[in-house]
């Protein structure tokens, strides 16, 4: 499995703490993983959701698998921040005017060391 922080704006800032968990086997959806695949992602996933909460002042860890544009297998992990208003739902705290942006480069090198223990 491999994951990854969503790729920063042109100006290297994006939302901090958007990750991709995707499989190297190319797939297009969930189910065409193998047993063994599924349950590296699931590890993955909750590896990545543990690093969030360990390295960044988080709410919630939400994740997704929505495959509605993209025919390939990923899965969202993402964040939600505690001042985040109650009216944005859980996927609008990406776009949400309000959320934090940063450069995510120092960020995912401090979650890539969040993998590989428990």
């Amino acid at each position: 499995m491999l994951v990854s922080h969503r790729p920063a704006d042109p100006d290297g800032r994006g939302f901090p703490g958007h990750l991709f968990v995707e499989s190297r086997r190319h797939v297009a959806r969930w189910d065409e993983l193998t047993s063994g695949e599924a349950e590296s992602v699931a590890r993955a996933a909750w590896l990545a959701a543990r690093a969030l909460r360990a390295e960044l002042p988080v709410e919630l860890v939400f994740s997704a698998i929505i495959g509605m544009n993209v025919h390939h297998f990923h899965q969202h992990i993402f964040v939600r921040y505690p001042e985040t208003p109650s009216d944005v739902d859980w996927m609008g705290s990406l776009s949400w005017d309000g959320a934090p942006r940063s450069h995510v480069d120092a960020l995912a090198a401090r979650l890539g060391r969040h993998f590989g223990r428990e």
